[in-house]
C-alpha cells in the first residue's frame, strides 16, 4: 500500500474520532423494562477499539499478541508488540521489539508487521526498504521477517533477512518489490502469500497483485512465485481516474470445516472505496500456488454506515474459541489520507459454508464481547 511521507501507524488524526467513541468500554447491557438485571450481565464494546492500521492478532495461552510499526521522520523505523487479554483492547502493554538498522534494504518505511506463532516458534513478518527518490518514495519495499530469540513474543528478535519474492528462489537478483507477507499451512505444506509488482519500477503508482509460493521453513521461500489474483474485476479497478491505483494487498487466509477463503484488500488504500474481496479455494485438495484454484467474489466488505475504506484485515477466534472475529482497519474521514483506526465485529457463517462479513457496524453501536472475554472495565 503507498504511503505518504513519514506516515506513523498510529494515525494522529484519529484521536478526533476516538474521543467521541469508547475505546472497547465493556459495561454491562441494561436490563429491559420491567425486569432484573442477570447474575452474569451481558458486556458491550463499541467501535473502534484502537488506533492504527493493518491489524493481525495471535492468540496464544490466553493473550491476544499484535504488532505495530512507528515511523517517525527523520528517524529509526520500530517494530512494537502488543499483549492484552481482551481482543476488544488489543494495544495493552507495548514493547519495542526491534529498530529497524542505519543502512541496508529495510532501513525504513516499516509497513503492517504481522506476528505469527508457526512451528513452535514466534516469527514477525514485515515490509520496509531503502530511501527512494522525492517523488517515489517507497519504490524499494521488500518482505523481511524476524524470529524470537526465545519463548518470548515480546522478547528479544532475529532479524532473518529478506524473503525471495522474484521469480527464482536460486538468486536474489530478481527480488521484486513485495508488502504484506502472511504464511499459511494447507495439507501440512507452509505457505507464503504476498503482495507485490509483476517487476520492479521507478514508477510510484504500479498495479499490486497477490502472489503465492511454497516454503521450506518459516522463513525460506522455495518455489517460483505466482500469481493469484489479479485487479480485473470492476469493483476491484481505480476509483480515482487521474491519480488511482489498481491493486490487490493484504491477503489473508480462513479455514473452516474444509473450505479455504482468503480475503484481500483491493482499490486505493487511501480513499474511502478500499474494501475486502475474497477469493475461495475450489476443494481442499487444490493447489493454491495455481490461479484456477480460486474463485473470485466481492466485495465482501466495503464502505457502510460512516465507515469509510474498511480493509486490511485479520481473523482471530473469541477467548473460548466458539466465535470468529473480523479485525480490521479503516479511515477517520473522507479525505485521501491514511488516518486509520482498528475495528472489530463478528463474522457469521452462510448454509453453504461461506463468511457473512455483514457491514462495518457504525462507531459507538454497542455490539456483546468475544464469548469468553472477562467483563471488567
Amino acid at each position: 500500500m503507498i504511503r505518504s511521507r513519514g506516515q506513523n501507524q498510529f494515525a494522529r488524526a484519529a484521536s478526533l474520532l476516538l474521543a467521541g467513541a469508547s475505546l472497547a468500554a465493556c459495561a454491562p447491557a441494561a436490563p429491559a423494562p420491567g425486569t432484573s438485571a442477570p447474575s452474569t450481565a451481558a458486556c458491550t464494546f463499541t467501535n473502534p477499539v484502537a488506533r492504527g492500521a493493518d491489524p493481525w492478532v495471535e492468540f496464544r495461552d490466553g493473550w491476544y499478541y499484535m504488532a505495530q510499526s512507528k515511523n517517525p521522520d527523520g528517524q529509526n523505523s520500530s517494530i512494537w508488540v502488543f499483549r492484552s487479554r481482551k481482543l476488544t483492547d488489543p494495544m495493552r502493554d507495548s514493547v519495542q521489539v526491534w529498530t529497524s538498522p542505519a543502512s541496508g534494504w529495510n532501513q525504513t518505511h516499516v509497513w503492517a508487521p504481522e506476528i505469527r506463532f508457526v512451528d513452535g516458534q514466534w516469527y514477525i513478518y514485515y515490509a520496509a526498504g531503502r530511501p527512494g527518490p522525492r517523488d517515489a518514495p517507497f519504490i524499494y519495499q521488500r518482505a523481511g521477517v524476524l524470529r524470537a530469540s526465545g519463548n518470548d513474543p515480546q522478547g528479544a528478535y532475529e532479524d532473518l533477512g529478506q524473503l525471495d519474492t522474484g521469480g527464482d528462489p536460486a538468486t536474489r537478483a530478481d527480488d521484486v518489490w513485495a508488502i504484506d507477507f502472511t504464511v499459511h499451512r494447507l495439507n501440512g505444506q507452509l505457505y507464503g502469500f504476498w503482495s507485490g509488482w509483476d517487476t520492479n519500477t521507478p514508477v510510484a503508482r504500479t498495479p499490486q497483485y497477490l502472489y503465492a509460493a511454497r516454503m521450506t521453513n518459516p522463513w525460506t521461500v522455495a518455489s517460483r512465485r505466482v500469481q493469484i489474483s489479479a485487479p480485473t474485476e470492476s469493483w476491484e479497478r481505480r476509483e480515482d481516474p487521474v491519480d488511482g491505483l489498481d491493486l490487490n494487498e493484504g491477503p489473508q487466509l480462513l479455514e473452516r470445516n474444509g473450505q479455504v477463503f482468503m480475503t484481500y484488500s483491493t482499490r486505493e488504500s487511501w480513499l474511502r472505496f478500499y474494501r475486502l474481496g475474497m477469493l475461495r479455494l475450489r476443494s481442499p485438495a487444490a493447489d493454491p500456488t495455481q490461479p484456477g484454484s480460486w474463485i473470485k467474489s466481492g466485495p465482501v466488505f466495503a464502505e457502510a454506515n460512516g465507515v469509510y475504506g474498511p480493509g486490511h484485515n485479520g481473523f482471530a477466534k473469541s477467548p473460548d474459541g466458539t466465535e470468529d472475529w473480523l479485525i480490521y482497519h479503516a479511515k477517520v474521514d473522507t479525505g485521501p489520507n491514511w488516518n486509520r483506526v482498528i475495528r472489530l465485529q463478528r463474522i457469521t457463517w452462510r448454509a453453504d459454508g461461506t463468511p457473512d462479513f455483514g457491514e462495518p457496524v457504525a462507531s459507538g453501536v454497542p455490539l456483546p464481547v468475544p464469548s469468553g472475554e472477562p467483563c471488567d472495565r
